[in-house]
């Protein structure tokens, strides 16, 4: 037991948050339309720190995990897993496009769960729904963030989205937001190897990523 928690705090030592978007970045909805469409910014480029992330209890992460899988998303890796790393991302977060690129080398591995939600930008929301639809939603996403990481604002949006798949990314953002979290990636996970269940926020390299999800 001792070892475990000596294990436990190293990591929290070890995930430092290398960084996250905050909804008090976020666009003004009352914003000109072409702001919304503005590139976001780069993930190599200075951002301002957001606050602090509440800190939850593994009973607390265990109970976020399990609200957090009635949100909408689509899954990558292995169909069969013994558990599932969940995320909730915005479409406009740089951050959460590195985390996908982190992501890739695991997912022969590791089954992610990703949940879009819309606060950072009025496209936001619009976004998560077109990949939420997409016949091939990890290609969709591959796309999107790499045109966001070239500036190029991510796939555009036709004039009509299906009010459904909004209604989804909505409830998304608001269960995002019940679950005490203000800024993206968010994190929920059970670790494979010790069966501890935790949060965290922000982007992590792939090697963070594997330890944080004991793969």
């Amino acid at each position: 037991m001792h070892r475990r928690h000596a294990l436990l705090s190293l990591s929290a030592a070890t995930f430092a948050v290398l960084a996250a978007c905050s909804k008090n970045e976020a666009v003004s909805a009352s914003a000109p339309a072409s702001s919304a469409a503005a590139p976001a910014a780069s993930a190599t480029a200075p951002a301002a720190a957001p606050p602090p992330a509440k800190e939850l209890s593994a009973a607390e992460s265990q109970q976020a995990y399990e609200k957090a899988t009635a949100g909408s998303g689509f899954s990558v890796g292995p169909v069969v897993a013994a558990n599932r790393v969940l995320v909730f991302f915005d479409p406009q977060c740089p951050h959460c496009a590195a985390l996908w690129n982190a992501s890739k080398p695991l997912l022969h591995k590791l089954k992610m769960v990703w949940l879009p939600v819309g606060f950072l930008r009025p496209v936001s929301t619009p976004q998560g729904a077109l990949l939420l639809s997409a016949k091939d939603p990890a290609a969709s996403m591959t796309e999107h963030e790499a045109l966001l990481l070239e500036h190029k604002g991510g796939m555009q949006v036709p004039d009509k989205v299906d009010p459904a798949l909004l209604a989804k990314v909505k409830s998304n953002t608001d269960l995002l937001q019940n679950l005490g979290a203000d800024s993206v990636p968010f994190i929920l996970y059970k670790n494979a190897k010790t069966g501890v269940y935790g949060s965290h926020s922000g982007a992590l390299s792939t090697e963070q990523l594997a330890e944080l999800a004991g793969v």
